[in-house]
């Protein structure tokens, strides 16, 4: 007796040992083989030293859901309170605005004036198809600031459930990149440059002003070079990026000396070059044609030094966007959205964070890029379609184009690249030639910086309509969006990032569906499995354990 006491009373020691330990000592385990709920080193110190509460207001919340957008509410559900075991500070809130059908259409209406556009769903359950609307954002608010995080990572052409893949992957770095927005102060300064005829403000706008959210954002003008090049260079040198924006003009020796060095002391530098003259607007004449040519900015000694070559070449491919035309005459006439090869959509197979999970981006009478032997390492971001030609100068462009059949077999040149990023160190373009000007000191090897060279200027350029720029990447006659501006940003967000926050977006989460139209075709079979299998075993084992034992007992 006294011995099973005392095997109690043990006991008892060691569960309140257990319990005083557990409520000492917290930790998760994350047992997916992908990791999806444990959170980048880079996120966690973004949120570890927030002192004040972070609210966070999901409108992900509904009944009528399709399965796969309850997964990715789940997902959200899931990643937050990782997040919040993180730091306590990390509040959220599952809302649901259509909840109260008297408060319904104000709140759609609220929602979208805040740049939240509901999206409608079509809904496949049980052989039943219907449509739904949803609010896939959340709004995080701290210390009287708000910022929207998008919670859907669209894609043209995905399905629903790729859809939600693409935004389950997508969703540690979109909250945490709202958190540091919002908790960490601009920093960073961008330099615009202008003085060589680069695109109006106008037509860049939408694309600076995303960038305003992030960074301290200033035009940068060279004109000062032909007189005082020492200052021009130390003025470059206070920006940490600069952005040349189609530019349409030569560069002088004096020009290029400067963003030489201004390179060499580690400057980076994103470059949007046009190597061939063709506007798709000078195509709307009467004759509906005009001719291309080769455009020579000075540059190709420039980047041919640092490891790249624009050639003054046109990729024609026939994965590309349409071009809208008026097809027929007087009032009969039409918009008609038309195959035109000039305008590629270009992706990549890789997974680096500034192209991994990123929709397509639209071209405009892109160039091909050739990327050369040296020191510097060469990433490809982005690259044509397989079906691809290339067109050389000077050539007519003729709208007839649109009614004519292209043959495939002549679009034989394989993917050609369009934009590449060059890391390392870089050999100056001057070195061991004589330089235009002398300066107080002159590198003609990098610190270690980066480069992105992208081949054709148009992909920074927004539509302006009725001289108020639109967003960059619509397409107002299709209603696509394309990947243009969220392909920028992650360009100079890897640019410029420090703490590698940009790196959360090569991470990998294989998310698994059930498939709807298996489950209705199968359901009859596997409701009986489930029910009535049991059942008969059930049965059979009676049987036998009665007869069994009757036999036993009879002998």
């Amino acid at each position: 007796m006294n011995k099973n006491l005392k095997h109690i009373v043990l006991l008892v020691i060691v569960l309140i040992a257990i319990n005083f330990i557990s409520s000492k000592v917290y930790k998760r385990f994350d047992l997916t083989s992908d990791k999806r709920y444990t959170l980048s080193e880079s996120a966690i110190n973004v949120v570890k030293d927030i002192e004040s509460p972070i609210v966070v207001d999901i409108f992900l919340e509904g009944d009528d859901f399709p399965s796969e957008f309850r997964r990715l509410q789940k997902e959200t559900k899931q990643l937050l309170e990782e997040f919040s075991a993180k730091n306590k500070n990390i509040i959220f809130n599952f809302i649901n605005p259509l909840e109260d059908d008297t408060t319904r259409e104000r709140n759609i209406q609220q929602l979208t004036q805040r740049g939240l556009t509901p999206m409608q769903l079509s809904i496949q359950e049980n052989g039943k198809s219907s449509q739904a609307i949803i609010f896939p954002w959340a709004l995080a608010s701290y210390n009287e600031q708000t910022v929207i995080i998008p919670l859907v990572k669209n894609k043209i052409g995905a399905s629903q459930q790729d859809l939600v893949s693409n935004s389950v992957q997508h969703l540690e770095y979109a909250f945490a990149d709202g958190f540091s927005k919002l908790i960490k102060p601009k920093k960073r300064k961008i330099a615009i440059l202008k003085g060589n005829k680069q695109l109006d403000d106008k037509y860049i706008a939408d694309f600076v002003k995303k960038l305003g959210e992030y960074y301290f954002i200033a035009p940068f003008t060279l004109d000062s070079v032909s007189k005082n090049p020492q200052k021009t260079l130390t003025d470059l040198r206070g920006f940490d990026l600069i952005i040349s924006a189609k530019p349409t003009e030569q560069f002088t020796e004096n020009e290029k000396f400067v963003l030489d060095q201004y390179t060499m002391n580690g400057g980076k530098s994103l470059w949007l070059i046009d190597a061939v003259v063709m506007e798709k607007d000078s195509l709307y004449n009467d004759a509906g044609r005009n001719f291309a040519i080769s455009r020579d900015l000075n540059l190709t000694d420039f980047f041919f030094k640092y490891g790249v070559r624009i050639n003054p070449v046109m990729v024609s491919t026939l994965y590309s966007a349409p071009i809208t035309l008026a097809m027929g005459s007087g009032s009969e006439s039409q918009f008609q959205n038309l195959r035109w090869p000039y305008s590629p959509l270009a992706a990549t197979s890789n997974n680096h964070p500034i192209v991994n999970n990123l929709n397509l981006v639209r071209f405009d009478f892109a160039n091909q890029i050739d990327t050369l032997k040296n020191s510097v390492k060469k990433t490809i971001l982005l690259e044509s379609a397989p079906l691809t030609k290339l067109e050389g100068t000077p050539r007519e462009i003729n709208l007839n184009l649109v009614t004519k059949e292209q043959d495939p077999a002549s679009f034989n040149k394989g993917n050609q690249t369009l934009a590449v990023l060059l890391e390392g160190e870089f050999n100056s373009a001057y070195n061991n030639l004589i330089k235009p000007f002398t300066l107080s000191e002159e590198k003609n090897k990098s610190v270690p910086t980066k480069m992105v060279v992208i081949a054709d200027g148009d992909v920074i350029k927004n539509d302006v309509i009725r001289n108020t720029p639109q967003e960059l990447g619509f397409d107002r006659w299709t209603g696509q969006t394309y990947g243009n501006k969220e392909f920028l940003l992650n360009t100079v967000n890897y640019l410029l990032d420090d703490d590698g926050l940009i790196n959360i977006r090569s991470k990998e989460i294989a998310v698994a569906f059930l498939n709807q139209q298996k489950i209705t075709s199968e359901k009859t079979k596997w409701q009986l499995i489930n029910i009535a299998l049991p059942m008969v075993l059930l049965g059979i084992f009676g049987f036998f354990f009665n007869y069994l034992r009757k036999k036993k007992y009879a002998s």
